[in-house]
């Protein structure tokens, strides 16, 4: 068995070629096979010799080169795309991942970024490392009731497993006022009360039972629990180790998480590897939005673990996305349509936006969300899960240091 990983580089650009082979060159089990300045020229040789992995440029041309994207992946599954571009365009990275890559690099390419991205993709290709062994935990969060978080949660939860066809857990964690089988009119058996009171006998066939496929999906439910005195009993400790359980069956979890800052929210935020900070375009919003920045500041968190979404945004809004990223000091990284009509159908239906009309702009924006999360395309480092004392208390942040 061949326990090296072969590597293509194509790209125009010839001292681009020479750094990404000079940071090849310091990792272990990776050869560069050949290098092309021309697509077309390196489409017959990644055919007729299995390479491992690609790396390929689409600063310029890069619909023909999606092409060639397309046409690898389709004949050689094994091969690993990783995209690198100058241009770092939403759209560009979507359609990146629509084609088949499995990285997207922003050029100047970074010594790390780029050798953790090959190390990945050698792994991947010798067996090293599944393709889902590496679980995403995404939590939707505000700390202000009504912005629409849960229908964020449960739109993207079912486009993430429409798109990838890996199995996908959405987890009601706003545990006294969960909204999650209301949006998807779902009456499940069990609850996740029932399934942390049972975590030491939980495995994949457990859970695959316990949580409610969600239709002919690989969409799978842990709802709210049914009484307010069930949702007291359950501790941090529990909803850590039921991440710890979840993260071995699924690929991606989706959780729907409370408003309140108590030590239950706290723990699911520690343990996300994503938190996208919802808020509207008013101020009362912006500035709840500007607090829960600052409290994540004080809980140690980086800035790339929490991202700013703008729901029901209007392009006509009297206050514009420049002045929200001005007040928070943050770039907003996603904005989601204002469509009244269409969610509130949804919601009355208890159906997702894209059973209500799929061509809708609200629609086509959480499958673009859903395919800018995707594992398939990793442009951040993995975030650290946080540990905390067990007497850790949310008061002693705001305690002043003097």
């Amino acid at each position: 068995m061949n326990n090296s990983a072969s590597v293509v580089i194509i790209d125009k650009e010839e001292a681009s070629k020479q750094i990404i082979k000079n940071y090849i060159s310091e990792i272990p089990d990776i050869y560069v096979d050949r290098e092309f300045s021309d697509s077309f020229d390196a489409y017959n040789y990644i055919i007729e010799t299995r390479t491992n992995i690609v790396i390929v440029d689409i600063s310029e041309d890069p619909d023909v080169t999606f092409e060639l994207i397309y046409k690898i992946t389709s004949l050689n599954k094994q091969a690993k795309i990783i995209v690198t571009s100058y241009n770092t365009d939403a759209d560009l990275v979507i359609k990146s991942m629509r084609t088949g890559a499995r990285e997207f690099l922003t050029k100047p390419l970074k010594e790390e970024e780029l050798q953790n991205a090959i190390i990945k993709m050698r792994d991947l290709s010798l067996g090293n490392l599944s393709d889902n062994n590496k679980c995403k935990i995404i939590s939707t969060f505000s700390n202000k009731g009504g912005i629409g978080k849960t229908a964020i949660a449960v739109n993207l939860a079912l486009e993430l497993a429409n798109l990838t066809k890996e199995k996908v857990a959405l987890i009601d964690l706003n545990l006294q006022l969960g909204d999650v089988t209301t949006f998807l009119d779902l009456n499940p058996s069990f609850d996740i009360s029932y399934v942390v009171n049972n975590i030491n006998r939980v495995d994949e066939t457990f859970l695959l039972s316990t949580l409610e496929k969600y239709k002919d999906t690989s969409l799978y439910v842990l709802a709210d629990p049914p009484y307010l005195e069930q949702a007291e009993d359950i501790t941090s400790d529990q909803i850590s180790k039921l991440f710890d359980v979840l993260k071995e069956t699924f690929s991606y979890i989706i959780v729907d998480t409370g408003s309140n800052f108590d030590g239950k929210t706290i723990t699911v935020l520690d343990n996300s590897d994503l938190i996208l900070l919802v808020t509207t375009v008013n101020l009362p919003a912006i500035r709840n939005c500007q607090r829960c920045l600052e409290l994540f500041d004080r809980l140690g968190y980086s800035k790339e673990k929490a991202k700013i979404v703008l729901n029901r945004y209007m392009e006509n809004e009297e206050i514009k996305t420049e002045d929200v990223e001005d007040v928070l000091d943050r770039k907003v990284y996603w904005k989601i349509p204002n469509n009244y009509f269409t969610i509130m159908s949804a919601i009355n239906k208890g159906i997702p936006v894209g059973m209500v009309n799929p061509d809708s702009n609200i629609a086509r924006n959480y499958r673009d969300l859903a395919a800018m999360l995707s594992d398939n395309i990793i442009s951040t480092k993995p975030t650290q899960k946080i540990k905390r004392t067990s007497n850790f208390s949310i008061l002693n942040l705001f305690k002043s240091k003097r």
